[in-house]
C-alpha cells in the first residue's frame, strides 16, 4: 500500500533548521515595527503639520484603503513573478517595499522641514501621500513575508514557522512602541517648533 504524501514532500521540501526559519520571518520584525510606528506617531506628526486633532481621523482613512487595494495586488504577482536576476519569486517586492519604507520614514516626520508652511494644504497633502505610501511599502513587505513560509517550509514545520512570525510581529509592535521614549532618553528632541 503506498504511503499517503502530503503536498509538500511531493514538491520534496526538506526540514529547515530552526535559525532558517527564523530568517525567513525576521522581516516581520520590521514590518510590524512600521506599522506600529505609523499608527501610534503619525497622529503627532500631522498636529506639527497644522492638522486640526478633530480631523485626525481623515487621514487614517488613507492607509487601510491603500491596503485593500495593494495586498490583493501583491500577493497575486508575488505569486506569478519569477526573475532568477531580481531575486526569484518574493525578493523584489520585498526589496521595492522596504526601500520606500524607508525613504517614507525618513520624510514623514521631516516634511515640516520642506517649507510647506505650517497648516498649509501642501504640507497635509504631503503628510497624507507619505502614510498612504507607508502602508503600501508596509503591505508589499509583508505579503511576500507571508507568503515565503508557504513556499518554503514543509508542513511539519509550518506551524512553528507562524509561531515564530507572530512572535516577530508582536514584538515588532513593542519595539515600536518603546522607541519613542528611548529616542527621548538618548537625548533626541522629543518636541518640534510650530510648522
Amino acid at each position: 500500500m503506498a504511503e499517503h504524501q502530503t503536498p509538500s514532500s511531493r514538491q520534496g521540501l526538506p526540514d529547515l533548521s530552526k535559525s532558517m526559519i527564523w530568517m525567513l520571518s525576521f522581516g516581520f520584525l520590521g514590518v510590524q515595527t512600521a506599522f506600529t510606528l505609523q499608527s501610534s506617531q503619525m497622529s503627532r506628526i500631522f498636529q506639527t503639520l497644522g492638522a486640526d486633532p478633530h480631523d485626525l481621523g481623515w487621514f487614517f482613512l488613507l492607509p487601510p484603503l491603500a491596503g485593500m487595494v495593494v495586498q490583493p495586488i501583491v500577493g497575486y504577482y508575488s505569486d506569478r513573478t519569477w526573475n532568477p536576476k531580481l531575486g526569484g519569486r518574493r525578493l523584489p517586492y520585498l526589496i521595492y517595499g522596504t526601500l520606500i519604507a524607508v525613504i517614507v520614514m525618513i520624510l514623514m516626520p521631516n516634511s515640516g522641514s520642506f517649507g510647506f508652511g505650517y497648516a498649509s494644504l501642501t504640507a497635509l497633502l504631503f503628510g497624507a501621500l507619505m502614510i498612504a505610501l507607508l502602508d503600501v511599502s508596509s503591505n508589499m513587505a509583508m505579503q511576500p513575508f507571508k507568503m515565503m513560509v508557504g513556499d518554503m517550509v514543509n508542513d511539519k514545520q509550518k506551524s512553528y514557522a507562524y509561531g515564530i512570525q507572530s512572535f516577530l510581529s508582536n514584538t515588532g509592535a513593542i519595539v515600536a512602541a518603546i522607541l519613542p521614549f528611548l529616542f527621548a532618553f538618548w537625548g533626541l528632541a522629543n518636541t518640534a517648533p510650530k510648522g
